[in-house]
C-alpha cells in the first residue's frame, strides 16, 4: 500500500532539493544518455522552480512575503521529476523484516501492543467468566485472621532485629580503637551474625505462626542478616588496608576504595534502610525527592498488589485445593493441574517482582534520595538474577572465593548453593516443614545453566536458552513446588490433628 501513497507536496526543501538532485539510480547513466537536451534543461528548470519555492521578497517596509505562486510550480515540479515512472524502485539488497538475520534489527512495538492488547482481552474474558460461574471467592481472613493478631511475638522479634546491627557497630568501634584484638572480633561478628538468623527461626517455631507473618519475618531477618555481613566484611576489609604495613601498595592496588580511619554511625542506619545490600560510606544521592512521583508509583503499589491478591484468591488458591499430592497418583493428572497453575503462578510472580523491585524499592530510594537505581537487569533473558542480590555475591562471596584460591565452578556452585539455603529458610520455616523443595529447585539450575550455555555454543543463538528458562521455571518450577509445599503442609496438619 506504501507504493500507492501519494507523496507528501509539504517536505521541506531541502529535503526534496537532497531528492531531484542527488538520488542516482545504478543505472542513472543509461537514463542519462538516452535523454535529450530538452530533458536536461526540463530537469534543470525544474530544479530551478524548486529552489525558487524558498525564495522571498521584501517589500518597501522590510517585511518579507513568501511568493506562493512560485511554491505552487514547485510542488507541481516534484510531482514531475520526483517520482518518475521510470525512476528504479529497488536499489539494493534487503531482507525481509521477519527474517532471521532482520528480526532483531528494527523495532517490534507495533507487535508489543498488539500483544498487551490480546492479552488483556483473553484475561478480561477469563476474568468474567470465572467471576459468572463461580462468583467472587476473596476471603480476608486468608490475609487477615485471629490467628495473626497473636502474631505480636514475631512482631518484637522483627522490631528486635536492629539491635545485632547496633552490636556489630559496637564491635567495629571498639576494633578501630584498637581495644580488642582481631580474632576477638572475628569471632564476635561470626556468634552475632549467626545470632541473626537464628533468632528469627527459633521464634516462628516456637510461637507456630502463620505462614504469611514467618515469611514476612524470615525475609526481614534474611536481609538484616546479608546488610550486617557486607557491613563486617567491607569494614573488616578496610581495616586490613589501613593497616598493613605497605600503605603506598594497598592505595595503588585499590584505587577506588575509600580508606577511612574510623567507623560511622550515620552511614551505617542510612545503610539499614537503604534499598542496598551492599555497604558502603557514601552512596550517590539525587538533590531532591519527586513527591508527585512518589504518589503515583504508591497508587501503582496498591493497584498490583490488589491484583495479586485477586489471582490468588480466585485462581490459585481452587486450584491448589482441588488438586492432589503431585508425586502420588496418576502422573496425567498431576502436569494436568502444574498446567492449569502456571499462568496465574506466573501472573502473580511477575505482579510480586513488579511491586517489590520496582515499585518499592524505587520508591524508597526516592524517600532516601537514593541514586543507583538498578536494582535488576534484563533477568528475562535468562542472563543475569535480581541485582542487589547479584551484586552482593559477587563482592561478598565469589570474589573472595577466588582470592582464595577456590576454582571458578567451585565459587559458582558455593554462591548457588547458599542461595538455595536462604530460600529454603525463607519458605520452609514458615511452613514448619523442612522437604527441600525450594533447596532442590535452585540447585536444579545448576545442570540448567550448562544445559543452557551447551545449547547456546552449539546453536550460536541465546534465544534456545532462554525458551528452556521460562519452560523450566515458570511451568514447571514454580507450579511443582507451590503443589508440593501446599500438599505436605496439609498432610502435616492431618498428621497434627490424629
Amino acid at each position: 500500500m506504501a507504493l500507492l501513497d501519494p507523496p507528501n507536496i509539504a517536505e521541506s526543501t531541502t529535503a526534496l532539493r537532497r531528492r531531484t538532485t542527488t538520488v542516482k539510480p545504478p543505472d542513472a547513466d543509461a537514463y542519462s544518455d538516452n535523454s535529450s537536451p530538452s530533458n536536461n534543461n526540463n530537469n534543470e528548470n525544474g530544479n530551478e522552480q524548486i529552489r525558487a519555492a524558498g525564495e522571498v521578497v521584501t517589500n518597501a517596509n522590510g517585511e518579507k512575503i513568501e511568493q506562493k505562486k512560485k511554491g505552487v510550480e514547485s510542488q507541481t515540479s516534484v510531482l514531475r521529476y520526483a517520482y518518475r515512472p521510470s525512476s528504479p524502485a529497488h536499489r539494493r539488497i534487503k531482507e525481509s523484516p521477519l527474517s532471521s538475520d532482520a528480526i532483531f534489527k528494527q523495532s517490534h512495538a507495533g507487535l508489543f501492543n498488539l500483544c498487551i492488547v490480546v492479552l488483556v482481552a483473553v484475561n478480561s474474558r477469563l476474568i468474567i467468566e470465572n467471576l459468572m460461574k463461580y462468583g467472587l471467592l476473596i476471603n480476608s481472613n486468608f490475609w487477615f485472621s485471629s490467628r495473626s493478631l497473636r502474631d505480636w511475638p514475631l512482631l518484637m522479634c522483627c522490631l528486635s532485629l536492629l539491635l545485632f546491627p547496633l552490636a556489630a557497630y559496637i564491635v567495629e568501634k571498639l576494633a578501630w580503637k584498637k581495644r580488642i584484638l582481631d580474632p576477638i572480633v572475628i569471632a564476635l561478628h561470626v556468634i552475632i551474625t549467626t545470632a541473626a538468623i537464628l533468632y528469627p527461626v527459633f521464634m516462628i517455631l516456637r510461637f507456630g505462626s502463620a505462614v504469611l507473618s514467618g515469611v514476612t519475618l524470615m525475609l526481614c531477618a534474611c536481609i538484616n542478616w546479608l546488610k550486617l555481613t557486607s557491613f563486617v566484611h567491607t569494614s573488616y576489609d578496610m581495616r586490613s588496608l589501613v593497616n598493613s604495613t605497605d600503605k603506598g601498595e594497598a592505595e595503588s592496588t585499590s584505587p577506588n576504595i575509600e580508606l577511612f580511619y574510623d567507623v560511622d554511625f550515620n552511614s551505617l542506619v542510612y545503610f539499614m534502610v537503604a534499598p542496598t545490600l551492599c555497604y558502603q560510606r557514601s552512596y550517590p544521592r539525587n538533590a531532591f525527592i519527586r513527591k508527585g512521583w512518589v504518589l503515583r508509583q504508591l497508587i501503582k503499589l496498591v493497584i498490583f498488589t490488589g491484583f495479586m491478591g485477586f489471582i490468588i484468591e480466585q485462581y490459585i488458591n481452587p486450584i491448589v485445593k482441588n488438586s492432589r499430592h503431585p508425586l502420588k497418583g496418576d502422573i496425567l493428572y498431576a502436569i494436568e493441574r502444574v498446567l492449569k497453575l502456571s499462568v496465574p503462578n506466573l501472573y502473580v510472580w511477575l505482579c510480586m517482582f513488579y511491586c517489590f523491585f520496582h515499585l518499592w524499592l524505587n520508591i524508597l530510594a526516592e524517600l532516601l534520595r537514593f541514586g543507583d537505581r538498578e536494582f535488576y537487569k534484563d533477568w528475562w533473558n535468562a542472563q543475569t538474577i535480581e541485582e542487589p542480590v547479584h551484586k552482593w555475591i559477587v563482592r561478598h562471596l565469589y570474589f573472595p572465593c577466588l582470592r582464595n584460591g577456590i576454582p571458578r565452578g567451585s565459587a559458582i556452585l558455593i554462591a548457588f548453593f547458599m542461595s538455595a539455603v536462604f530460600h529454603e529458610l525463607c519458605i520452609a520455616v514458615p511452613c514448619h516443614i523442612f522437604k527441600f523443595w525450594a533447596f532442590i529447585g535452585i540447585m536444579f539450575q545448576v545442570p540448567l545453566v550448562i544445559l543452557t550455555n551447551y545449547l547456546q555454543n552449539k546453536f550460536q543463538n541465546s534465544m534456545v536458552g532462554n525458551i528452556i528458562f521460562w519452560c523450566i521455571f515458570s511451568i514447571f518450577g514454580q507450579p511443582m513446588c507451590v503443589l508440593l509445599y501446599y500438599h505436605d503442609v496439609m498432610n502435616q496438619k492431618v498428621n497434627n490433628g490424629k
